[in-house]
Parts: C-alpha cells; sequence; structure tokens
C-alpha cells in the first residue's frame, strides 16, 4: 500500500516534469518563431533593395501572401505526416515569409508605436497564456463561439475591404482583440491538456510544434488589430 502510494505520486511528478517540458518547447518554438519574423520584418524595412524587390514588383508581393496561407494551410494539414525536423523547418519557414510580408507595417506605422504595441501585445498574451494555463475554469465551451466569432470577423473583413466603412473597421478591429485574446487563453488550457500523460517522443514534439503554431498566430493577430488601435501611422 505504501510502496503503492509513493510510485503514484512518482508517476505524478513524473508526468507533471514531462508536461512542462513540452510547454516550454511550445513556448520555445513560438518565441524562435516570432524572432524571425521580427528580425525578418526590420531587416527588409533597413534595406531600400529589399523593399524594391519585394514591393516594386506588381505581383511579387501578392506571390509572397499566396506562398504563405499555401504553407500554413499545408503545415496545418500534414504536420503530423511530415518528419519533426521538416515540420519545424516548414514552421520556420513560415514565420520568415511573415516577416517579408509584416515587414509592410513599417511603412504604414511609426518605429516607436510599432514597438510600443509589440510591448502592450507581449503584456496581453502574457497575462492570458497564465490564465489558461493556471485557472480551474474549463474553457473548451468558448472554443466553437471564438470559431464561429473568426469566421465572422474573416466574413466581415472581406465585406469591408470592398466596402470601406469606417464604423465597422473599428468594430472589427476591438472584435479582432477580444476574439485573439481569448484565444490564447483557450489555445493554451486546449494544448496543456493534450500534452498531459504525455511521453516526449516525436508525436508529443509534433502537437507541441502544433500548439507553438497555434499560439504564434495568436500573437501576431492580436498585435496586428491592437496596432491598428495604438499605432500611429507616417
Amino acid at each position: 500500500m505504501e510502496n503503492n502510494y509513493f510510485y503514484n505520486n512518482y508517476r505524478q511528478e513524473e508526468v507533471s516534469t514531462t508536461q512542462i517540458t513540452l510547454m516550454k518547447s511550445l513556448y520555445l518554438w513560438m518565441c524562435i518563431a516570432l524572432a524571425i519574423t521580427g528580425i525578418t520584418a526590420m531587416a527588409v524595412e533597413a534595406s531600400y533593395s529589399l523593399q524594391q524587390l519585394l514591393f516594386s514588383g506588381r505581383y511579387t508581393f501578392l506571390i509572397l501572401v499566396i506562398a504563405e496561407v499555401g504553407l500554413v494551410i499545408y503545415l496545418s494539414a500534414r504536420l503530423f505526416q511530415m518528419s519533426f525536423s521538416s515540420a519545424m523547418v516548414s514552421f520556420l519557414v513560415y514565420s520568415f515569409l511573415n516577416g517579408l510580408t509584416l515587414s509592410v507595417i513599417f511603412m504604414a506605422y511609426t518605429k516607436e508605436s510599432i514597438a510600443s504595441t509589440f510591448f502592450v501585445t507581449a503584456g496581453t498574451f502574457a497575462v492570458m497564456c497564465l490564465y489558461g494555463y493556471f485557472t480551474k475554469r474549463d474553457l473548451s465551451s468558448w472554443g466553437n463561439l471564438l470559431l464561429m466569432a473568426l469566421v465572422g470577423l474573416i466574413i466581415a473583413s472581406v465585406v469591408n475591404f470592398f466596402w470601406a466603412n469606417s464604423t465597422l473597421y473599428w468594430a472589427i478591429t476591438y472584435i479582432g482583440v477580444l476574439i485573439f485574446v481569448g484565444l490564447t487563453a483557450f489555445d493554451t488550457q486546449r494544448f496543456k491538456r493534450i500534452l498531459a500523460n504525455q511521453e516526449i517522443n516525436e508525436t508529443t514534439q509534433k502537437v507541441a510544434l502544433v500548439g507553438a503554431l497555434s499560439l504564434y498566430l495568436d500573437f501576431v493577430n492580436m498585435f496586428l488589430y491592437l496596432l491598428r488601435i495604438f499605432g500611429n501611422r507616417r
């Protein structure tokens, strides 16, 4: 009886340590991807020749956006059929492509407002990650609600691209912030639960990579919507 007690305690400690290790891996890959995106965007902003290459051609930027969207769709659908190293490289390539496309924000907003918005986003993101990780509340009910809201947000954004209504623009902006704030907490809890009671192997490392991609997208989208609010245009 006593031996079983100590064995169960040991197993719980082992599971907890494994879960923490996998979650650390998740956040490490997310941070690496964000760093690649940020450094790439700043490199483009600092190089006139790169700006000419990306933005002077009629279709260059469009092709880049299509390639980026295609890669993230492919990665989301095929990641578990790929080796971990291939999935990792694809994720990092996607973050690089995203940095190229996001470099355009330096043409629209001042560097100071981009930097301050980044720190606001980082603080908000960290708070929601901590909430999602430590809360005892079950956030699974948020999933369908946030998904429906995200679909509605995409449809409204497409409509307003042609309509160009300022009221709808700001409604989309604030709703977008709320959606990605909620998704940050939801995704954190979701992957914490998925990675519980697991061993560290190639499959669980891929799961952590999927989580890194999800939270990376949450962070980037939250940043872009907050930039609409706090950014100072040139």
